[in-house]
């Protein structure tokens, strides 16, 4: 597999480029609909392409000829948007910001951005790490795995909550393990949270991710023994990071990427959502040597059939309204 361009040859977009582009709603829209519907609009039901455009309605602006009852349906029916009231100018920008922000987009920083409320920014942003397409397939290079915790600060937390940990002898207490693989020579990234980082568990992310026939490094755990691979590993409790070619050194600069936009940007991250927080990050290492214009219009195809409901996402006792 190609690494592709390199990250200095990739071409970006200004702001100025971005108002030039999406200036009107009918541009946003149309600049959306060609990725959306490239070869022409296609019912999101059944996908055919018989369907009548232009129809008078408030808000639906097709209808399917084949579908039974020949339901109406717009370019938002079918995928994260659907639902949604917010225009397409503030989509198209609010993908443009959440895709080149390479730590990530606060929902406040957002919703000042695009001068919409707090919670429909917040909305907004799951919606879109949803849309990320991250399916790397099995990785066939060299590659590096290694886990790491999410969560607050042992200091940060409240007296009766480290009460609770008192006596249990593991920071990781707590906190939701993630566990994480990149591939050398395609520079990609794999990463899935995980209720345990046991052998197991770590064996069977490894066996389920990379080829049988690619080289393994880790660091030097006993969870990797009996690894059926080529494997070697680092003892870093003797400062051993570094031997030869074996170490993990790209895969801990993803977590140390992540952790940061985690502190500097979200500052709190309920473990129901980290899997999309986890997703975005991956997602947007996986496509930073796209240009930006092709980084952003694979979000819009990626939006297809990943509906995603408000209710669903608060339906839940931890939910934060004031969350980043």
């Amino acid at each position: 597999m190609s690494k592709g361009p390199s990250k200095s040859s990739r071409e970006g977009l200004s702001l100025l480029q971005i108002a030039d582009m999406f200036g009107t709603e009918e541009k946003a829209q149309n600049w959306i609909e060609r990725r959306r519907w490239p070869n022409g609009p296609a019912c999101p039901h059944c996908r055919t392409s018989e369907v009548q455009c232009n129809i008078k309605h408030p808000t639906m602006t097709h209808r399917c000829r084949k579908c039974p009852g020949k339901p109406m349906f717009s370019m938002k029916t079918g995928t994260v948007m659907e639902g949604s009231k917010i225009k397409y100018r503030h989509w198209a920008v609010g993908i443009y910001l959440f895709t080149t922000n390479i730590k990530g987009i606060s929902s406040i920083r957002l919703h000042r951005d695009l001068g919409i409320g707090q919670k429909a920014a917040w909305f907004m942003l799951h919606r879109l790490r949803d849309a990320f397409e991250n399916e790397t397939g099995q990785f066939v290079y060299p590659v590096e795995v290694d886990e790491t915790c999410i969560g607050g600060k042992h200091k940060n937390m409240s007296n009766a909550k480290r009460k609770t940990l008192k006596g249990t002898g593991r920071d990781a207490v707590g906190k939701k393990a993630v566990l994480g693989m990149k591939d050398r020579e395609a520079n990609e990234i794999n990463a899935s949270v995980t209720d345990s980082a046991d052998a197991d568990t770590l064996q069977g992310f490894v066996k389920s991710n990379a080829d049988e026939t690619a080289k393994v490094y880790t660091v030097g755990t006993t969870a990797y023994d009996g690894l059926l691979f080529d494997h070697d590993s680092v003892n870093q409790r003797v400062s051993e990071y570094v031997y030869g070619i074996v170490h993990t050194n790209g895969i801990e600069l993803f977590w140390a990427l992540m952790k940061r936009g985690y502190h500097g940007i979200y500052n709190k991250i309920s473990p129901k959502h980290l899997r999309r927080y986890v997703n975005e990050f991956a997602g947007r290492h996986n496509d930073h040597r796209l240009d930006t214009i092709d980084q952003i219009g694979k979000i819009v195809r990626g939006v297809d059939g990943k509906r995603l409901q408000y209710e669903g996402l608060t339906a839940y006792n931890g939910f934060h309204s004031g969350a980043r």
